[in-house]
């Protein structure tokens, strides 16, 4: 193995970009500390020194931000149109989301993230664009977006996966627009 210069912020960051790949790739199950050092050509050792465990590692690796404006004053009929391609772009462009997702069925760590990331920048985004009901609302939202970036990226649905931008849009504004603004159901 060949020597690296030192450099601690420079391999921590070559570590943490190596554990996204492969958490994104393989799953947290299947991504050892061993492979993500040899990726960056470093011990191991190296790696438990910077992150811990492998927890703590994919703890550092699963930071990511969801770029949600400011939906206050955005009418209803404009929130998926606003909504839909940051998603994308998380769904799409960010090797965390999906590793987390991916995860967050089987693993505590995973689990806690998504749930962090929701609570701390997804869902405060969302409730602003509501009249009432904020926080089961951005919930009920949440919800079906965690399902159709599973549907969609985890588990490749007909129907779905094969979907374009526009069409997924087309299909799901509607949705979006009426868990956010519809009227709820009275339960009469």
């Amino acid at each position: 193995m060949a020597r690296r210069p030192r450099n601690p912020d420079a391999t921590r960051a070559d570590l943490l970009a190596a554990a996204r790949t492969h958490f994104a790739t393989h799953g947290y199950e299947r991504t050892t500390m061993r492979a993500v050092a040899a990726d960056v050509g470093v011990d191991p050792a190296l790696a438990i020194r910077y992150f811990g465990s492998k927890e703590g590692l994919f703890a550092a690796a699963a930071e990511f931000h969801v770029p949600l404006p400011d939906l206050t004053s955005v009418p209803p009929d404009a929130l998926a149109a606003l909504l839909l391609p940051r998603f994308f772009a998380v769904w799409e462009q960010d090797k965390t989301f999906l590793a987390l997702l991916r995860a967050a069925a089987t693993n505590p760590t995973a689990a806690a993230k998504m749930r962090e990331v929701f609570v701390t920048q997804v869902a405060p985004a969302l409730s602003s664009a509501t009249r009432d009901h904020g926080a089961e609302r951005a919930a009920l939202l949440g919800a079906f977006v965690i399902g159709l970036a599973t549907s969609r990226y985890i588990l490749a649905t007909p129907g779905i996966a094969d979907m374009s931008h526009e069409d997924l849009a087309r299909w799901t504004a509607p949705v979006i627009r009426q868990i956010l603004a519809g009227q709820p159901d009275s339960g009469d």
